[in-house]
């Protein structure tokens, strides 16, 4: 009896593991590039002052025959602002996301924003950079 239960408990998770893995099947992960395109996902902000603020655009171009919807806009920390507006974008149609950065990271920094899409597309976003503290005491000698 145990191993007849053993022998229909793998078959159950073998049908489930080819189910999960049929390449015929179109999923948002392997079609956002046929609806949008990026100009810049992956930005590098450079150096920055450690407190600064800054913003960046990412332009995305709808390259697909349907309008396309942003649904949510979801960033990893509080330290990263999106702005964004729903749409819809018709076929042919470029709009913006512009992400700031409020530069309250000491050193080096890497940040990642998920958007999600009408249709159940999504698109991670990435920047990084530097963050430097400016001198707030003159070196010996300076005169200025």
């Amino acid at each position: 009896m145990k191993k007849v239960f053993f022998l229909a408990v793998m078959t159950l998770a073998v049908a489930f593991a080819k189910a999960q893995n049929n390449p015929n099947q179109l999923t948002p992960s392997n079609t956002i590039d046929k609806v949008l395109t990026f100009k810049e996902d992956d930005h590098e902000m450079g150096k920055i002052p450690y407190g600064k603020p800054i913003e960046y655009d990412v332009t995305i171009s709808n390259i697909s025959k349907d309008s396309v919807k942003i649904e949510n806009v979801q960033v990893g920390c509080g330290c990263t602002t999106p702005k964004w507006q729903a749409g819809p974008y018709a076929a042919g149609q470029t709009f913006k996301i512009t992400l700031g950065f409020n530069g309250y990271t000491e050193g080096h920094f890497e940040k990642v924003v998920t958007v999600f899409f009408s249709g159940g597309l999504t698109k991670v976003l990435k920047f990084h950079g530097d963050t430097f503290k400016e001198a707030t005491t003159k070196a010996p000698g300076a005169t200025k």
